[in-house]
């Protein structure tokens, strides 16, 4: 049986834990400053951020946290993209290897998106990776066309 429901400061070091683990999945084997760096960095992020303008969902299973969804709210000004200019950018959509295919993700998205629409949010936006692309899409994301090319540029190293 699994609960879902809202991180809090209690849960921070897990919450690290599994960012890690997010990491891992994504990137490979991280160099271990990355692996040192992000605990410390994470950490007072997270103390500041929480319940604030970062909505971290949770499902709960076997006295640990399972799987984890983090939704960042945004406030831009309005386009027609984002009439309100309220906007949320989901990441860190992570279940723990020995929780996965439970459907886990499945709840804890749909809880977050419900928050979303509470929240009054115009829209969430994701990158997908391959793995989690069924589940968005069954949830109801679609694909972004834009004329807009994704581009960012590395402040540092």
């Amino acid at each position: 049986m699994s609960t879902v429901d809202h991180a809090t400061f209690a849960d921070i070091e897990e919450l690290v834990e599994l960012r890690l683990g997010y990491l891992k999945d994504d990137f490979g084997a991280l160099p271990q400053e990355q692996t040192e760096s992000v605990p410390v960095e994470l950490v007072p992020y997270l103390r500041f951020h929480l319940g604030r303008d970062l909505r971290v969902f949770v499902a709960r299973r076997d006295g640990c946290i399972a799987c984890t969804a983090w939704l960042l709210l945004v406030d831009k000004p309005p386009s027609p993209r984002f009439p309100h200019g309220r906007t949320g950018v989901l990441f860190n959509v992570y279940t723990r290897p020995s929780h996965r295919k439970q459907g886990l993700a499945h709840q804890v998205m749909r809880a977050l998106l419900d928050d979303a629409r509470s929240l009054g949010l115009d829209v969430v936006e994701l990158h997908a990776t391959d793995d989690g692309y069924p589940l968005y899409k069954s949830l109801g994301f679609m694909d972004d066309s834009s004329t807009h090319r994704p581009m960012r540029m590395m402040l540092v190293p």
